[in-house]
């Protein structure tokens, strides 16, 4: 075998070799990222909302929140408002 052939036949193992920690990382990566997932899920679910109904619960809640800023808003006195 040449050298030439040797050399490449090395660097194709070197690359195979990366190539596998690559894919052993990935993989630890998705499964970490799997667990969190179900974890945000129970999380969901343990408050009582379904997860497809996530959308309009954020809707829901912001809204409750612009409503109770413009109770509490209403509720100061004129002059704390009005800076005087």
């Amino acid at each position: 075998m040449s050298m030439e052939h040797e050399r490449k036949l090395n660097q194709l193992k070197e690359n195979l070799e990366k190539a596998k920690g690559l894919r052993i990382r990935a993989e630890a990566r998705l499964e970490q990222l799997n667990r969190q997932k179900q974890e945000i899920l129970d999380e969901i679910l343990a408050l009582g909302i379904k997860p497809e109904e996530l959308d309009s619960e954020i809707q829901r809640l912001n809204r409750e929140i612009e409503e109770l800023i413009k109770t509490a808003d209403e509720m100061l006195p004129m002059n704390i408002t009005n800076g005087k």
